[in-house]
């Protein structure tokens, strides 16, 4: 109304206006949410849809069963935030597309509604990892346990069913969430902490919502579709050449037959390769470097010893074996590379926090100025102070969570009491806080190596007699599950902050997110139990399903409560020698970070080295030639390749994992591959054809 009757001078105040927006967005080029001015967040009750909830539940059963038999085979699980992000814009976009052409009207598809998708798909995915299921909790089985060296017997195993698993993550799972909301004000707004992961997600949903980015989500798409149709129909292929023990493309002896008994071998694994496309290039190649050192090196030597250091007819799984020197020399890597890493991001983060502290005392009339703020910065504080839980409220309820679990964890597990359940959750909150903020700094989460010392501290609480290993697991795995997801959930925030979505939109997501994956991932776990052969056999040494960081979590459990009395002649002066090489390789990596030295990106990543000295070298070929298609591709045009590396890694991912589903029916049906493709010497090919004459051999 003010426009009709305010004539020419109303019309030149309104031009004014524009032409000093205008200014201000020429003065901030990179202004985002100037490409949505016109586009106002809906509440948060209209973000949280139905439809985002149903494709919820889909994506995350699919993402947390890839991320569980990663964790499960490999026990490397790469960040699915980028991948879950555009599958979710690919299954929404492409249903409201779909209903359109039906003459369905279908409310838009917004950034908002796409960030809440992915926070519910991770927050479902998450638990996988860090609710225990590929780590602490088949850590407490009988078989993980004989793996491990130990008897496998007693009151330091513990079996678990369903309702179990269900009981605990429901008990532990949503005390992160509650500690997480009084975090987000602190570490996003006052100080403006980056969140890589969280930002770079944040960056790809906006960039699928502007009209510029139309034509770069189609190219994704599209490769998204490819990479996983050639990666399931090279699945269905490979299967039909599997019909038997050591047959297939799963054992092919690229580097000889020697090389393959020392299980160096390629097995043109989809997945695998992507994997290695997504994971930093330095961590494959650590990989590779940790087989090699321990298959190749060390464990020939060790072999010569047998009979004078160590029982050579002793089990393979037994620590009185060749085992008890893999075991303790892996663990020592891992706890070597922790305490640094801790030692070093704690040291960085009471720095930085120090600075913080100093520099809004001193600038506090600065950042009072809302003017010095840039648009896209005014926009998303205001969008994320108007709607929020007190602090007061998310206290309270992480106080009474606790107090839940305090109360019924020890009924489930009867080897831990109620106060080392109340101590763990009385430090998490600090803990939760180090965390977040060096996750926020580094992109690095410190809950596992938190969760591995308070094995360490509660297994030696309890002691060996009374379930000490167990009890260790247990505390270690409140820990994980608290400050592990905390700082995972920063990131999802830290994305809400940059597309406007609203924190409590962000919060509801969690928790439906969360409330799936204690349903889903007790269900997955269960189902890996039976492809497994049984709950007997998950996690045994040199199956398909080893879970090699249950064995980790296991040695550090049985090490905390029996001590090193248990192991073969020498093993642990072995160990000195893997402790102080973690910590001179990470002092060289630190070192030569902070100097910006040529070789900081060539320093072997410690923890990725630890892993082939408990499950072998399988993997690590598959994983190092996605990091050569990265570096290549790169090197020949590197827009596309950052563009679609990502994209064309989740295809091979999802293809290959989608797989995995009707191949288990096929086995259960007993339905079996009709053909057998293996591998023989020259030696063994003759002697089939001396004592076989009739069968055909093709060479």
């Amino acid at each position: 109304m003010a426009v009709e009757g305010g004539g020419e001078h109303e019309h030149e105040h309104e031009h004014e206006h524009e032409h000093g927006r205008d200014k201000e967005h020429e003065h901030d080029e990179a202004s985002v949410e100037a490409l949505f001015a016109g586009q106002s967040p809906a509440p948060w009750w209209r973000q949280v849809t139905v439809r985002s909830v149903m494709a919820s539940v889909f994506i995350g059963a699919v993402f947390s069963f890839m991320a569980m038999r990663m964790g499960l085979t490999i026990g490397l699980v790469p960040s699915f935030n980028m991948s879950a992000s555009l599958v979710s814009f690919f299954t929404i976009s492409s249903w409201t597309r779909l209903l359109g052409r039906c003459g369905v009207a279908t409310q838009p598809f917004t950034r908002q509604e796409n960030v809440v998708v992915q926070t519910c798909v991770i927050a479902c995915a998450t638990l996988a990892l860090y609710g225990g299921f590929t780590s602490f909790l088949p850590a407490m089985s009988a078989p993980v346990a004989k793996s491990a060296g130990g008897p496998g017997t007693g009151n330091n195993v513990y079996s678990l069913h369903l309702g179990k698993m269900m009981a605990f993550s429901f008990l532990t799972g949503f005390t992160s969430l509650f500690i997480t909301l009084p975090l987000t004000k602190v570490m996003i707004l006052d100080y403006k902490l980056l969140f890589p992961s969280g930002s770079a997600i944040a960056g790809l949903v906006n960039s699928f919502h502007t009209p510029a980015g139309a034509a770069t989500a189609k190219l994704q798409i599209a490769t998204l579709l490819r990479s996983l149709g050639g990666s399931f129909s090279w699945a269905v292929f490979q299967w039909f050449y599997t019909g038997g023990d050591g047959c297939g493309f799963q054992a092919f002896p690229l580097f000889g037959l020697e090389a393959y008994k020392k299980r160096f071998y390629f097995d043109f694994s989809p997945s695998l390769v992507g994997i290695g496309m997504i994971c930093p290039p330095m961590v494959n190649f650590s990989l590779l470097f940790g087989a090699v050192v321990s298959s190749a090196i060390l464990w020939p030597i060790l072999q010569g010893k047998a009979g004078t250091w160590y029982d050579a007819k002793a089990s393979p799984s037994s620590l009185k074996g060749l085992n008890g020197y893999k075991v303790p020399m892996g663990i020592s890597l891992v706890l070597g590379d922790c305490l640094f890493q801790l030692t070093a991001v704690s040291i960085r983060t009471a720095r930085s926090f120090h600075r913080a502290q100093g520099g809004g005392q001193q600038d506090s009339a600065a950042a009072d100025d809302h003017q010095s703020l840039s648009y896209d910065d005014r926009r998303r504080i205001h969008n994320f102070q108007s709607e929020g839980m007190p602090i007061h409220v998310a206290l309270a309820g992480y106080a009474l969570l606790a107090a839940i679990a305090t109360v019924f964890l020890p009924g489930i597990f009867p080897q831990i009491r109620f106060y080392h359940v109340a101590v763990c959750y009385a430090i998490a909150p600090l803990m939760a806080f180090c965390s977040s903020y060096a996750s926020g700094l580094t992109d690095w989460s410190l809950g596992t190596i938190y969760g591995k010392l308070a094995i360490f501290v509660f297994g030696a609480w309890v002691g060996e007699a009374s379930g000490g290993a167990i009890a260790g697991l247990l505390a270690g795995g409140v820990v994980v599950v608290v400050i592990g997801n905390s700082s995972e959930l920063m990131h999802d925030f830290k994305s809400a902050y940059l597309t406007l979505t609203s924190p409590l939109s962000m919060f509801a997501s969690q928790v439906i997110g969360t409330t799936l994956g204690c349903i889903i991932n007790p269900l997955l776990f269960l189902g890996f139990q039976e492809m497994a052969g049984g709950k007997d056999h998950l996690g045994e040494a040199g199956s398909l399903y080893a879970a090699p960081m249950a064995m980790a979590y296991r040695g550090i459990a049985d090490l905390s409560v029996e001590g090193m009395k248990m192991l073969p002649k020498h093993s642990f002066m072995l160990c000195i020698p893997c402790f102080l090489v973690a910590l001179c390789f990470d002092a060289l990596a630190a070192i030569a970070t902070a100097n910006d030295w040529r070789i900081k990106g060539y320093v072997p990543n410690i923890m990725a080295m630890s892993i082939p000295f408990f499950v072998g070298p399988t993997f690590a070929i598959d994983m190092c030639l996605g990091s050569l298609i990265v570096i290549f591709w790169r090197r020949r045009n590197k827009q596309t390749a950052n563009l679609l590396s990502v994209v064309v890694a989740s295809g091979l991912i999802c293809g290959d994992g989608l797989w995995a589903l009707p191949s288990s029916l096929l086995a259960i049906f007993k339905v079996e591959p009709p053909i057998c493709m293996k591998f023989l010497s020259i030696y063994q090919t003759e002697q089939i054809r001396k004592h076989y004459p009739d069968i055909g051999i093709v060479n």
